[in-house]
């Protein structure tokens, strides 16, 4: 995987050399140095926010992250009468291709919320660059790819439309970020790492794997700058607490009814709040 980031990165960094030390440097924290720095405390090491307690969170029974009926985050399709609902269904509005096409938009920005949004990066004491919102990206596209392959033939067919939009959403990233020189590659390179990925957290979720394996793969995943397999010391709490919520996550979609699955009408859970107490 890191083999992937590197040629990809270089290839970036010719293209768009400001963007591409970003890149190269590949981190989201210096791991060496800190590690190097004479015995601080282990809860002060990672903390960007003091309140946050890392060996605390994610540790809460998982449940449903569907919306309530009254929530103001739901997402509704407009209910129209008469000849506004014929000419609309004539347009095919109420096909199923086109409520699959509006549900993968709306899981989508979901995904895009929980990753975009400052939290994420304070809780797990990542810097944001292209590399760990990427990476981020990736994992909650695979959370909901995973639980909408349990619905059969129609979750896959959803989650086809919810990877073009990604797709789409990743090229104009690129763009927004100065690449537009040899973008096909870049894409494909993406791509490929997309895959790899998502072969691996697969894996490491498997009954049959090993109980660090999840941790390792994100380690390598998002965290690593340096090639190592498995988190130095000084990563390990932010590492194991991503761990953890990685597969709360995954056991609270599990939860999640299928509606609002393919509504998109259910929200990751918030980190916004982690500085107050547990989750």
């Amino acid at each position: 995987m890191l083999t992937r980031w590197s040629r990809a990165i270089s290839q970036f960094g010719r293209v768009n050399s400001e963007l591409g030390r970003q890149l190269c440097s590949l981190h989201c924290r210096d791991y060496s140095k800190v590690a190097a720095v004479a015995e601080p405390p282990a809860d002060k090491l990672y903390n960007v926010n003091d309140q946050v307690n890392l060996n605390k969170m994610f540790w809460s029974k998982p449940h449903s992250l569907a919306l309530a009926p009254d929530s103001p985050f739901r997402v509704e399709d407009p209910q129209y009468e008469g000849f506004k609902r014929a000419l609309f269904k004539l347009m095919l509005f109420y096909s199923k291709q086109s409520k699959s096409i509006r549900g993968a938009n709306v899981i989508y920005r979901r995904v895009v919320h929980q990753v975009d949004r400052p939290a994420i990066y304070d809780v797990f004491s990542l810097e944001k660059t292209f590399k760990t919102t990427f990476s981020l990206l990736v994992i909650h596209m695979w959370l909901c790819l995973r639980r909408l392959k349990q619905e059969g033939k129609d979750g896959v067919e959803l989650g086809q439309y919810l990877y073009e939009i990604y797709n789409h959403d990743v090229e104009l990233r690129v763009s927004k970020a100065g690449v537009n020189l040899l973008l096909i590659k870049w894409m494909k390179d993406l791509e490929k790492i997309f895959y790899g990925n998502i072969v691996a957290y697969d894996a490491a979720m498997l009954p049959e794997a090993k109980q660090d394996e999840l941790q390792n793969v994100i380690w390598r995943n998002v965290f690593s700058d340096d090639g190592t397999s498995t988190p130095s010391d000084a990563a390990l709490l932010p590492v194991q607490a991503m761990s953890r919520y990685v597969r709360r996550e995954s056991n609270c979609l599990s939860f999640t009814d299928k509606e609002a699955m393919f509504s998109g009408n259910f929200m990751f859970t918030s980190l916004g709040s982690t500085t107050a107490g547990t989750v």
